[in-house]
Formats: C-alpha cells, sequence, structure tokens
C-alpha cells in the first residue's frame, strides 16, 4: 500500500484530530515501517514534529494509537516537512532491494527492512536498513520520485560489534 492510505488512517482518526486541535503548529515529518518478511508481523507508524522538536508517534497496527515523545529533539535545525505523497509502494521496496542484491551479488536472504520514509537533502527518500540471515545490513537509500538506488552498504552485524 502506498504511504497515503497509512497518512489518511491517521488523519481520519479522533486521536489525530484532537492532536491537532491541541498543536496546529505541528506538522508530518517521517513514516516509519518494518516490514517483516519471515513472520509476516509488520509495523507502520506516522510522525508529526511539534514546534518544541518532540515527536508524536500515531502507531496503526491496533487500531490508530498514539504517543508523545519525553525528549525534544535538540538539533540546531528541525526535521524536515514530509508532503503526504509517495511514488513509491511499501509494498515494492522488497523487490527493489532484491533486485538491487542480485545486481550486486548479494546472496543472503532478507528477514526484516526497517523503512523510514522521510525528506532528507530536499529530496523524498526511502531510508533502508535490511537485516539479511546470515546477520548482514545493508543500508539502501531509494529516491521515491524515481526508485533509484542513492545509497547501498553492506555490513556485518560482528563489524558493528567490535566498534561498540
Amino acid at each position: 500500500m502506498k504511504f497515503e492510505h497509512y497518512l489518511k488512517r491517521v488523519e481520519e482518526s479522533p486521536e489525530f484530530k484532537k492532536f491537532k486541535q491541541e498543536h496546529k503548529k505541528a506538522y508530518l515529518c517521517a513514516g516509519f515501517f518494518v516490514i517483516d518478511l519471515e513472520q509476516n508481523k509488520n509495523t507502520h507508524q506516522i510522525d508529526y514534529t511539534l514546534p518544541d522538536g518532540r515527536i508524536m508517534t500515531f502507531s496503526l497496527d491496533e487500531g490508530v494509537n498514539c504517543k508523545l515523545s519525553d525528549k525534544s529533539n535538540k538539533k540546531k535545525e528541525s526535521l524536515p516537512e514530509l508532503s503526504g505523497e509517495s511514488k513509491t509502494d511499501l509494498e515494492e521496496i522488497p523487490g527493489i532491494v532484491q533486485d538491487e542484491m542480485k545486481n550486486r551479488v548479494v546472496t543472503d536472504k532478507m528477514n526484516k527492512i526497517i523503512a523510514v520514509f522521510h525528506v532528507h537533502d530536499g529530496k523524498k527518500i526511502w531510508n533502508l536498513q535490511c537485516i539479511t540471515a546470515g546477520l548482514g545490513i545493508l543500508n539502501i537509500h531509494i529516491d521515491d520520485s524515481d526508485k533509484t538506488i542513492l545509497r547501498f552498504d553492506k555490513h556485518s552485524l560482528f563489524d558493528i560489534i567490535k566498534r561498540v
């Protein structure tokens, strides 16, 4: 499904309407999704930024539930606003990733994809962290406008653990 489907579910909910009445200057900043290719237990969240830097997260997996972060975003610049339209269907993402894995001769089976839809450097991108069966992590950026791969990095979980 498209990002707009999840956004519409949030915006039509009583929880969102109450939130917008109380926080008129809040704006959409990201969509957060977990695509579980093994157990099919997916996660769908829509995030809004408040002027004080806190994030309101609307979770869509059991109705619409909202949670306001305790801490504010202390970065100098606020998160960019995200318009609600996406050209990439969420269900297309595993296929796009698998095609690129074949192009780069990555043969591990993909287990999970953590996908964040947001604005980065003025572009709408899908920032993906893919976990493979061989304990590999793929960091992939997909340009939403034309579905091209902007970044593809492969790491081993063991390499990350060694650094910590």
